[in-house]
């Protein structure tokens, strides 16, 4: 997955740190071979000229692959942050296309731990990956056949060594992958009770439950926490390891070497073999130092496989709802036809709705209303294609919705939900929002909030449609914010309007002047207003009455009175309720 999404520049940088690299382990292995050098040189009394020129040389290396080494540094972390760079929108454009039961399915907790803590994860691990993967092996490699001339009792003690480092390693891997696994499972969990806790301040506060909050924050941490210690206690003899194991190949290289050089016939003999011991002890402890380097890489690239497999489901997961061929509609514009429609939620096979038909014209106000979970919000969702029918058509133009490309179908469409979405930005940046935007004016956006009878409160803040709102309009109160929203679709001005209990929050007063004023400046679309207030869809040309998700009753408010039980009960305890 990595590889596929590097670029050619980030391949152009990828093969000069490989290039460094070779050039650092080449420089790296000379060393030893000017400390054989100049070690015969003492031998042999040559004169200090000589030792000193050698003594040079291998400064030169040594800082010559130091400039490699931070060459390489820098390159790395170039190819990793534009890397990550690319995951982030690649994650961000995937979740963008999700429908509503994909993003339920991962858990928004989940998919910013993906978004964050994954791709750091990712981020961190590469530099050193470039670097190890290619070094450690190059440097084991070379050094194996600088030393494979050697005596057979040094090359078996190397052998020896590797071979318990890496049986040792695989030991604690094993042992260690289940803790890794379930670490980021248990960082999804605190991350999602802390969202909790910030959205949720008031209730929590209004409760006096914040000693339960806690505890369930400290709950997840200590989940969290123990697996973390879990992790650290299994894998920390690594490094123990790997120190112990080089400490005993160099007593064990002198004490086989003491006996070779022993047995030695002649003292020249026995000087050529100690030069050599000490030149095969520092490839000896460079095969050791490339095992170390890959143990570094081992000790994180479990976690890295996880983030990068918990990216990758991401990233490559088809959204529920896809594209439709792309049609311009054939039928009459602003014309929804709701044709023997069912849905059930998907994992489900409870019907919310069941059996729904009706037509929406333009020109047209129609309400549904009907007992809390009896689908009407459901049924809204269903002409945006926030989910898709179970069975049956949705229609608009005379097109099943499925037909069309999602932009060209939304493009027709304004859709207002219960509790909109209040922006980071400014007020014209939240009203005049999405697609068109540009080829809208402030005239524009000053006659959609008077519309929705916003004007009067924008134009007393500071700064007038220039005044920031704060977070998630934090600023504002739920009925502002709603007629914030509505606001926006009005900006819109599309050619079908779709409103989600939007007048709940509002005043009576308000809630008239604002449905007068929608009348008036949107008589020519079609509106379907879903409510609960009896008062707020008296005047529409046509009421929905659901229950249970299917449709009993159909007609002007009238009309329902006298044939419509429920629509009859609900009106009634309404009416008596507001006298």
């Amino acid at each position: 997955m990595i590889l596929r999404y590097l670029t050619g520049r980030d391949w152009l940088m990828l093969c000069a740190c490989i290039l460094l690299i070779a050039g650092q382990v080449y420089l790296d292995l000379r060393i030893p071979e000017y400390m054989s050098e100049i070690t015969d040189h003492l031998q042999m009394g040559t004169a200090t000229e000589i030792i000193v020129r050698d003594g040079e040389r291998m400064l030169v290396c040594a800082f010559a692959s130091l400039a490699m080494a931070l060459g390489t540094a820098v390159l790395a972390a170039r190819v990793s942050a534009s890397l990550c760079s690319r995951l982030r929108s690649l994650l961000f454009e995937s979740v963008g296309s999700f429908a509503r039961q994909d993003i339920d399915g991962f858990s928004a907790a989940s998919l910013i731990t993906r978004s964050t803590n994954d791709v750091y994860q990712v981020q961190q691990f590469l530099p050193r990956a470039i670097n190890m993967v290619v070094k450690a092996p190059l440097i084991a490699a070379l050094a194996v056949w600088k030393i494979s001339g050697s005596a057979y009792e040094w090359t078996a003690a190397t052998v020896l060594a590797m071979l318990v480092l890496v049986s040792g390693f695989s030991l604690l891997l094993y042992r260690g992958m289940p803790f890794i696994r379930r670490m980021q499972t248990y960082v999804d969990a605190v991350n999602r009770i802390t969202r909790e806790g910030l959205e949720g301040t008031k209730g929590i506060r209004a409760y006096n439950a914040e000693s339960r909050q806690e505890a369930r924050l400290e709950g997840a941490s200590d989940h969290l926490l123990d697996n973390s210690m879990s992790v650290v206690r299994t894998m920390s003899p690594m490094h123990a390891l790997s120190s112990s194991m080089l400490n005993f190949l160099t007593l064990a290289i002198y004490w086989l070497g003491a006996g070779i050089i022993q047995s030695a016939g002649s003292q020249g003999m026995q000087m050529q073999l100690f030069s050599d011991m000490i030149v095969f002890t520092s490839y000896a402890t460079q095969v050791v130092s490339a095992v170390m380097m890959a143990s570094g890489i081992l000790r994180g690239l479990p976690r890295v496989m996880v983030s990068t497999r918990r990216i990758e489901e991401v990233v490559r997961h088809p959204s529920s709802i896809s594209d439709g061929a792309g049609s311009r509609g054939t039928g009459v514009r602003g014309e929804v036809v709701f044709d023997d429609v069912s849905f059930s939620y998907p994992g489900t096979d409870r019907r919310v709705l069941s059996d729904v038909s009706f037509r929406a014209s333009p020109g047209e106000k129609v309400a549904v209303i009907g007992p809390t979970a009896s689908g009407k919000s459901t049924l809204l969702a269903l002409v945006p294609r926030m989910y898709d029918v179970t069975s049956g058509r949705v229609l608009v133009d005379g097109v099943d919705v499925r037909d069309y490309s999602l932009e060209e179908l939304r493009s027709r469409l304004g859709y207002v939900p219960q509790t909109p979405v209040v922006f980071s930005g400014t007020v014209r940046d939240n009203v005049n929002y999405g697609e068109g935007s540009g080829g809208r004016t402030d005239a524009d956006v000053e006659r959609a909030l008077r519309i929705a009878q916003l004007w009067g409160h924008v134009e007393s803040m500071p700064d007038g449609i220039d005044t920031d709102l704060a977070q998630h309009g934090w600023s504002l109160s739920g009925g502002q914010r709603q007629r914030l929203g509505i606001a926006r679709a009005v900006c819109r001005d599309p050619e079908i309007y779709l409103f989600d209990d939007t007048f709940s929050a509002l005043d009576y007063r308000t809630d008239r002047d604002l449905r007068s004023a929608l009348d008036r400046e949107t008589s020519g679309a079609t509106r379907i207003v879903v409510a609960q207030r009896v008062g707020t869809i008296m005047d529409a040309d046509r009421i929905i009455v659901l229950d249970g998700g299917r449709v009993v009753g159909e007609g002007t408010h009238t009309e329902l009175m006298e044939s419509c039980p429920l629509y009859r009960e609900i009106a009634e305890s309404q009416l008596e309720g507001s006298r």
